[in-house]
């Protein structure tokens, strides 16, 4: 496992169990209130693979309107979380690397990444979204979900690599520190990403999060 993923997944697994404090933070709730409307309708009726579902926060709301639901994540830890909010039987969920899906999984008509993007290198952001599309039906939705970087209620970037990527550096209770990968893509970079893999590809902005949705193409 490549150093980079290996600390990022110590850090989530270190972190699970105070993870969630962050959707409680009170400058965001217009911006989560209007999410949890927006995104179950994406998956109404569908074959979902959730990449990285870390304590389950989104896939509670994706779940009830999904016809079929596979919520992946690195962290034994995040996972026993995320196990807790769904009926039993509801979601399927395994460990799993987000960079090296099993080729025997899908074929997905739709996919989800909430928070996930943010924390891949630029220099694997294509190698990722192709292994993904690897577990896809051609015309499956996919879905990313994740940060804005807004002052005053983002931690601060505290350093960045040669590479062009971000680092945020973050305290957990236990006092431990960690230098976490994070980015910001623009609807620009994510638009060039998929030229060419995806089809009516759309750009949402809310004040703190951003969402960019695509149609894998059929050609």
């Amino acid at each position: 496992m490549p150093r980079q993923l290996s600390e990022l997944q110590a850090y989530y697994a270190a972190r699970a169990a105070e993870y969630d404090r962050i959707y409680l933070k009170p400058e965001r709730q217009a911006d989560l209130r209007a999410i949890k409307r927006w995104l179950p309708p994406k998956f109404a009726g569908a074959r979902v693979i959730e990449i990285a579902c870390g304590t389950g926060y989104w896939t509670q709301f994706i779940a009830p309107v999904a016809a079929q639901l596979l919520a992946l994540d690195a962290a034994a830890e995040t996972l026993a979380i995320a196990k807790t909010r769904v009926p039993a039987g509801k979601v399927d969920f395994a460990l799993g690397d987000a960079y090296a899906l099993p080729p025997h999984i899908g074929p997905f008509d739709a996919a989800f990444a909430g928070f996930w993007f943010s924390h891949v290198p630029k220099a694997r952001r294509s190698e990722f979204l192709l292994g993904l599309a690897a577990c896809l039906e051609p015309g499956a939705r996919v879905v990313l979900l994740d940060n804005r970087y807004v002052e005053g209620s983002s931690t601060p970037l505290s350093a960045q690599d040669a590479e062009g990527n971000s680092y945020q550096t973050r305290r957990l209770d236990d006092g431990s520190t960690h230098e976490v990968l994070k980015n910001f893509p623009s609807e620009a970079e994510l638009q060039e990403l998929v030229a060419g893999l995806g089809e009516r590809a759309a750009f949402t902005a809310w004040e703190y999060y951003w969402a960019f949705e695509y149609a894998l193409a059929t050609h």
